[in-house]
């Protein structure tokens, strides 16, 4: 599907053209094109390196799709994967891509799989002429920009599903709570472990357009390449954290589950203790011998009950003293 496609010069749009006409426009050096495809078809495809005279590998990667985040060279001109990440109604990622064909004087860019559009980018874009003027090299920064900028608040609810589990952590809870803030815990390492797997190799991608040698299509925007850069250092950084402290979450939880079967061992142990020693008492006078001390004294019935009532309530004094009852 056919997005937009339009044509530029120094740094104000020219008009929306018809695709016939890309390779007229493509041909004048004063002016680039900017053109945005969603889902396309093998036939479009074809069509758009038919008119910009795209790399066969890059169409063939932006065809496929399911490509790790890279930017790559062919000769003048760059393609780069980008990968945008959404969150679902029931915090899953959702995970897009955006395929960028930048030249001299051409920007094609396909999306897949991405629920929200870009058209918040071209907008930009054209409010902006002064940096526009700076053609496809600016267009594929201002696209890097924003898709960086939608990974904050992903991390952020993320970090917050993290502090909120780790408030339910110190609360008392019962076995099937316990295991259910692990399970929650793990979804949560999955879903940063996912989030890290689609930025970081997009950082390492980025971090060729900054120093070095840098391709001729992006000569002069390293400075904003780098802010795209330090974004993405951040958004890692942000997420090594939230994975300590999961790590550390899932111990603390696994330890106030042992101290939690501490609590009741010893509350079982106590119980045990205030039935032994009347059991105790009872089993020894209990035992079929003639010559037990005191069997026929009158009173050793009342007084033994006494004894195992008095040492109970000091046993049980002690125990709740000690916090055990």
């Amino acid at each position: 599907m056919l997005i937009n496609c339009a044509a530029y010069q120094d740094g104000r749009k020219l008009a929306d053209i018809e695709i016939d006409a890309i390779s007229d426009y493509v041909a004048r050096p004063e002016c680039f094109v900017w053109v945005a495809l969603k889902e396309p078809g093998p036939g479009e495809l074809a069509l758009m390196k038919h008119e910009f005279g795209l790399h066969e590998l890059a169409i063939e990667d932006a065809q496929n799709g399911h490509q790790r985040p890279k930017i790559e060279e062919y000769g003048d001109s760059l393609f780069a994967v980008l990968h945008t990440v959404e969150m679902d109604d029931d915090g899953e990622l959702l995970i897009g891509e955006v395929d960028v064909f930048v030249g001299s004087n051409y920007v094609l860019s396909v999306r897949r799989g991405t629920r929200h559009g870009f058209q918040n980018v071209r907008a930009r874009c054209e409010r902006e002429p002064r940096l526009l003027k700076e053609g496809s090299a600016f267009v594929l920064y201002a696209l890097a920009d924003d898709i960086v900028d939608r990974y904050f608040p992903i991390v952020e609810a993320l970090g917050s599903e993290v502090e909120s589990i780790e408030d339910r952590i110190f609360e008392r809870n019962s076995a099937a709570e316990s295991r259910a803030i692990i399970q929650d815990l793990y979804s949560l390492k999955r879903r940063l472990v996912i989030l890290q797997h689609h930025i970081a190799p997009l950082q390492e991608a980025i971090s060729k357009l900054t120093g070095g040698r840098i391709p001729s299509v992006c000569s002069g925007m390293q400075a904003y390449f780098r802010d795209v850069y330090d974004h993405l250092e951040r958004i890692v950084r942000t997420i090594d954290g939230r994975r300590e402290m999961i790590v550390t979450a899932i111990q603390v939880n696994l330890g106030m589950i042992s101290l939690a079967e501490s609590e009741v061992t010893k509350r079982l142990g106590s119980f045990a203790a205030l039935f032994a020693v009347p059991t105790m008492i009872a089993g020894i006078y209990g035992m079929n011998f003639q010559d037990i001390p005191e069997l026929h004294f009158r009173l050793g019935y009342p007084i033994c009950l006494t004894v195992m009532l008095a040492v109970d309530l000091v046993l049980y004094w002690r125990f709740r003293r000690a916090g055990w009852l």
